[in-house]
Formats: C-alpha cells, structure tokens, sequence
C-alpha cells in the first residue's frame, strides 16, 4: 500500500481529469502554467508531482482540466476491507480537523464489487475511525459542500484514493447565472480553441461565435484574450484543507492572485458573438459583465444566416444549435416531411455564400480548410464531467 506522506512534507501525485482527446492539449497547459513541470499524459488525464503551491496554481489556471486531485493512498484490493484499510493509511488530521465535514465520491472501471455505495461508506468509516483514533473525535458528512471531497477510482484490481482539490468541478468558473437550455460547458469551449489554436494574439485575428446562445464560447475566448485566469471569480475546496491553511501556503496563495490580477489587459483582437434571440444575447451580456469581458465582445441579436462576416478574416467558432432554435422560426423541415437543407452562413460577400467556400486567408497569407471528424464530435460531447477520475 503506497499512502502519500504529510501533504506538506514532499511533492505528490496530482492527476487532472480532463474529456476525453483533450489530454495533449492539457499536457501542454501544464508545462505553461508549471514550467519545468514533468506532465504525464494519460487516458483521460494528465498526472503531474507538485505541492500545495502547484496545486493551487493548476486550480487556478487551467482551462482545461476538470479538477485538480491530489492523490493519498493507492493499493490492491479485493473486497471492502481493503478499501477500509486504504482509507485508515493517510495521516487525516492533517488535512481536516474533527469539526469539519467530508463527502466520498466512487467512480470505478470493471470493479469487482457489488455495491459502489457500500465502498463508498467503508472509506467513510476508514477516514472517521482514524480520526477518532487520533483525536477521539470525528468529522461528519457533508454531501452538498464538504470540507474534504474525497473521489475513490476502482480499476479492477487496484483502487487510488483522491483528494478533490476544486471542490465543485473547474468549468463552473464562477460568472454563469444566466443560461440557456444545454450549455456548453466552459471547459469544452476552451478545449475548442486550444484545438483550434486561437489564443487571443493579434496573430491569431479576431472570432466570431454567430450562435453564441449565453456566451460560453465568446467569454471564455475574451478571457483568454484579456489574459484572465479562468478560476479568479470563484472559491476552492483547498482553502479549507490544513496543508494549504498554514502562513506559507496563505502567502502563496495571495501572490498566485495578485499576480494574475496584474496579468490581465485589454484584448488585442475583437471577438463578435450573437445570437437570433434577444433572450440570449441579453444572458450573454450579463455573464460577460460578470466575467469582466463585456468591453473585449461585440454582441448583436441577430440571425446567423443572415449576418455578414465582421471582418475580413479571423475564426468562426460556433456550436451550431439543434432542433428548433436551427431555424428562427422553429421549422424542422420543408413542409412535405423532408428534411430542411443545411444551413448556409454568409461568409465575405456573395463568393463566400455557400458552405463549399474557400476560406479567406488569415493575416500573413496563410489558409486552413478546417474539417470536422464525426468521432471527434461525438467524442467532446458525450465527455460529461464523470471521467475515470471523477465525480460530480
């Protein structure tokens, strides 16, 4: 059984989930936002050694990643009371005190066991019996807002125990309290554009999201832009958790803000977003003003088909809607039960009108034809936050 040392005694194994096919793209997140950094692609993540301070950056910075879990214990198993054991390895007191709470998410591979729920409630009754062992008292359950998340993964041999670092998954950023039916989750939209390439350099030109729905795509693009760390509006579980509470990792902490505080500027390429429904461009401009980009996005009501392109050349970014809202006025077809043609965006004047169109060249004289892979697609889409890793 390896259990993690002290937390603030050596480096550990930090694992971030991400959806799947995003892994290279998070690799290379990492080594931006932890220079020097040996970042490990996995299926489904990316592991990486650090700290308190590494962590708190990676919370901090990444658009990519779902959470940031700090791995405790792994071992073997066979039955309940391996995980029992597993769960009495870590040195608890120095994480929580008796007076806080705790929450146990399972996720699991081929698991070998007949109930989740019962291994769940038996590294629960490993962390309280430490506790009580240690300190004659123990924490209590917490399933809505837990001091200590913990995330056990079960392969089907092995099982990792997991500290989640977040608490509530990275893609709620902090600004979303408008939205519409389905949003896109901000961590996918950001996946778009690290795939894409477009980091908001005046290289890069400007974007247009022609179906913004409540902005997901054009904020998190301003941010990057605007040079905004996507976690600075929200709160973490690690600010209530010992190895991040004492008068070093509280320094750390506050210089990680203020220096991405200072990073931000004005964006140097204009981002265009609209939408064919007032109700939505209006949801879009409230979360851009509460994201601190409503100055970096120009937003219009108005419909996609019949929006002229903004500029001359840049990037169209979009995630076309489904259904009703395909059409502005809710038509799903011609009339005579067959299905409507595809849509046909104008892009750059009558040449650009249809969907074979060549691409207007970037700045520098550069082209890129840009296609899209079905399995790709269907890949991001059905990647929901409940990776091998964790748990909403």
């Amino acid at each position: 059984m390896n259990a993690a040392l002290s937390p603030d005694a050596s480096p550990s194994s930090l694992f971030l989930p991400c959806a799947a096919g995003v892994e290279a793209l998070l690799a290379d997140e990492v080594a931006r936002l932890l220079p020097g950094a040996a970042a490990q692609t996995q299926r489904g993540g990316v592991m990486v050694r650090g700290g308190p301070r590494e962590a708190m950056a990676l919370n901090l910075g990444s658009r990519l990643a779902q959470r940031v879990l700090w791995q405790v214990a792994d071992a073997p198993y066979r039955s309940e009371d391996d995980l029992y054991a597993l769960a009495r390895s870590p040195r608890w007191p120095d994480w929580i005190t008796p007076t806080q709470t705790l929450k146990v998410d399972v996720t699991a591979q081929r698991a070998p066991l007949k109930s989740l729920n019962f291994a769940a409630l038996r590294i629960k009754d490993g962390v309280c019996d430490a506790m009580r062992d240690a300190l004659g008292a123990r924490p209590s359950v917490d399933t809505r807002r837990p001091d200590l998340p913990l995330l056990l993964h079960l392969a089907p041999e092995h099982a990792t125990l997991y500290v989640d670092t977040s608490g509530e998954a990275l893609f709620k950023r902090g600004w979303r309290e408008d939205q519409g039916e389905a949003p896109l989750k901000e961590t996918l939209a950001a996946a778009m554009l690290a795939a894409a390439g477009w980091q908001g350099r005046e290289a890069d030109g400007p974007l247009l999201d022609p179906v913004c729905g409540s902005g997901t795509i054009a904020i998190e693009a301003a941010q990057i832009a605007c040079g905004i760390a996507p976690g600075s509006l929200r709160r973490f579980a690690f600010e209530r958790l010992g190895p991040f509470r004492d008068a070093g990792s509280q320094r750390l902490w506050r210089e990680l803000r203020e220096a991405a505080r200072a990073a931000v500027h004005a964006s140097a390429v204009p981002i265009f977003a609209g939408d064919v429904a007032f109700r939505m461009t209006d949801f879009a401009a409230r979360n851009a003003q509460r994201a601190g980009v409503a100055a970096a996005i120009e937003l219009k009501t108005v419909d996609a088909l019949q929006r002229s392109a903004p500029a001359a050349a840049g990037t169209l970014m979009l995630n076309p809607p489904y259904g009703e809202r395909i059409d502005p006025k809710g038509s799903r077809g011609d009339g005579t039960g067959r299905r409507a043609p595809p849509p046909r965006l104008r892009c750059g004047g009558p040449e650009g009108a249809g969907r074979g169109a060549p691409l207007r060249p970037r700045a520098g004289g550069e082209t890129r034809r840009i296609e899209f892979s079905p399995a790709l697609g269907a890949t991001l889409h059905s990647s929901s936050d409940r990776d091998p890793a964790t748990a909403e």
